[in-house]
């Protein structure tokens, strides 16, 4: 079983940016990975944050670990909102979270080789979070966020629609014509 690709098209407004779309940065690296992006966010994000413990512990593991918990809910739900959505909203708070704790627990002098590794593998982490967010981002309108494909016009009416459904079964007499009798 072949999971789904990831769609690149990206509609596109005035110069530069798209209306709310990925930036070309963002676009450049997806080439590179057109598959399982999110499963490869997860594998380096766990890698990092596993080495990134060494260094730090209390809310830093408990944070990450959260949100990668969220991440995998996002790849075993692949057609959820709700999944990608707080995948893309954790990855954006433990930004803001792996920066305080960093530069509060950090210390100059007193690490070790190890915890000094642990350190800086913490801050490529967090360094490599925006563009993971902007991955996230762009997986979160394929799903249908902001007025995704998912919520434009379709075939399907809702059950809440004033329109009258077209009978795609009608025969002669739907169309205006009288029945012929026998």
């Amino acid at each position: 079983m072949e999971l789904p690709t990831v769609n690149l098209k990206v509609a596109t407004g005035r110069a530069g940016r798209g209306r709310g779309g990925p930036s070309r940065v963002c676009r450049a690296f997806a080439f590179f990975f057109p598959r399982r992006i999110l499963e490869t966010i997860l594998l380096v994000h766990w890698l990092l944050t596993t080495w990134g413990c060494i260094a730090f512990e209390g809310p830093y593991p408990w944070a990450n670990f959260t949100i990668l918990a969220l991440g995998v809910w996002a790849v075993a739900q692949r057609d959820s909102i709700d999944a990608i959505s707080l995948f893309l909203g954790g990855l954006a708070a433990t930004i803001f979270l792996d920066i305080v704790h960093i530069s509060i627990f950090y210390q100059r002098t007193g690490f070790s080789d190890t915890e000094r590794f642990g350190a800086g593998m913490a801050i490529l982490s967090l360094l490599l979070k925006p563009l993971s967010c902007c991955f996230v981002y762009h997986m979160y309108r394929e799903r249908g966020g902001f007025l995704g494909p998912s919520q434009e016009r379709s075939d399907y009416q809702t059950i809440d629609s004033p329109e009258a459904p077209a009978d795609p079964f009608g025969g002669s007499e739907s169309r205006g014509h009288a029945p012929q009798g026998y």
